[in-house]
């Protein structure tokens, strides 16, 4: 933002103490009659000169001096003196990197979804003549074409794209700013999405269309786990056709399994009662537990 040189020439703790210092001077001669009363207005406008030409940027700061409406040159940072009526300062530019944040709101994405974008972008003046010549209100200039720049973004991609490649469409929107913003004097560092606004009905929609490919995705994984526990249970059939022993001792496992907890019953079907001889397994098994 422009600064006002004036207010801050003013409160030039320097330029203030050496007008004040002046001041007293002129009136102490004047008192002591030593001057008349035209060197009295002399050194009061002199004094008023000399402390306004005396001026201090800051450590980040350049100041654009004009001669005469004509570009002189930068002065700072630290104190400097220009020639006061003939030169005047225009503006302090700000070196430091700067955040400013801008949005797009209710924009049409390439498949027409109306979205509202909030983005920040990080920029810094790196040539201080650029920017106070080329541009009027740099600031404001940057705020508009990050905005027109992002809107121009938002309608060459589609949703999909926008929620998932951020970082891609920031870089993009990032490349565009500096390759405009270069020939002012000011380059643009980064520029982040902060968020993505979708209308609510949208957003109720992809909720439930995400819900139920949740839901087929773990009805695949659960046929898929049924399938694989079929082939198990065919390859250990395969083990036990030919093999009544081991059949006979999966049995007697299984059963006592279900009978060693308390209170537990087990139903058998009665053809496993007749093939495996389970019926008087079970009766020795409760028999035991009994005892």
């Amino acid at each position: 933002m422009k600064e006002n040189p004036i207010s801050k020439n003013f409160f030039n703790p320097v330029a203030f103490t050496l007008l004040i210092v002046l001041l007293g001077i002129a009136i102490g001669l004047y008192a002591f009659e030593i001057i008349g009363i035209p060197f009295f207005v002399a050194l009061l406008i002199l004094s008023v000169l000399i402390a306004s030409s005396i001026h201090i940027a800051d450590q980040w700061e350049k100041a654009v001096v004009l001669r005469m409406g004509k570009y002189k040159g930068l002065k700072g940072p630290g104190i400097f003196v220009i020639i006061p009526i003939i030169d005047r300062i225009d503006r302090y530019i700000d070196q430091r990197i700067r955040v400013t944040y801008f949005k797009a709101e209710q924009t049409l994405t390439k498949d027409t979804v109306p979205v509202n974008v909030d983005a920040v972008i990080y920029w810094t003046v790196w040539d201080v003549e650029k920017a106070a010549l080329e541009v009027q209100e740099y600031e404001t200039a940057i705020t508009y074409i990050a905005q027109t720049s992002l809107r121009d973004i938002i309608g060459k991609h589609e949703l999909a794209d926008l929620l998932q490649d951020r970082d891609k469409i920031a870089n993009d929107l990032q490349k565009v700013l500096d390759s405009d913003t270069n020939p002012w004097g000011i380059t643009c560092q980064n520029v982040g999405i902060k968020d993505i606004v979708i209308p609510q009905a949208l957003a109720d929609a992809m909720s439930k269309q995400a819900q139920a490919e949740r839901e087929r995705r773990a009805r695949v994984i659960l046929g898929t786990a049924e399938t694989e526990i079929a082939e198990k249970f065919a390859k250990a059939s395969e083990q036990y056709r030919d093999n009544p022993v081991a059949l006979h001792l999966r049995g007697m496992n299984m059963l006592f399994e279900g009978l060693k907890e308390k209170g537990s019953m087990v139903i058998v079907p009665s053809s496993a009662l007749d093939s495996m001889n389970l019926g008087a397994i079970g009766g020795l098994a409760s028999f035991g537990k009994g005892e």
